[in-house]
């Protein structure tokens, strides 16, 4: 395994070809504080694997493909089923 940073987000829009933005979200415990904070950043990630919006993916960090891309979709963890085509039970009541 190397020392390449992994993070898992949802990906958020695809409507670019070969790139699909992913939202981060993190929560963790202020210092000072003491008091949970959630932050979120959005990034560009080059898209082999043709992503949808609404699929969890992990992202792996790589060298600069563009000027904004320094991220690669590694894999996808969970297809978002709403996104996708109708069901066949839809379909079919339909008709």
């Amino acid at each position: 395994m190397n020392k390449r940073r992994r993070l898992t987000g949802v990906v958020t829009s695809d409507k670019m070809e070969k790139t699909v933005i992913v939202e981060i979200n993190r929560t963790y415990i202020h210092r000072l504080y003491k008091k949970v904070v959630s932050s979120r950043k959005k990034v560009m990630a080059h898209d082999d694997l043709d992503c949808q919006v609404g699929d969890t993916v992990r992202i792996v960090e790589s060298k600069p493909i563009s000027r904004n891309k320094r991220w690669v979709v590694e894999e996808i963890i969970r297809h978002d089923i709403r996104s996708g085509a109708p069901e066949i039970s839809q379909v079919e009541s339909e008709q």
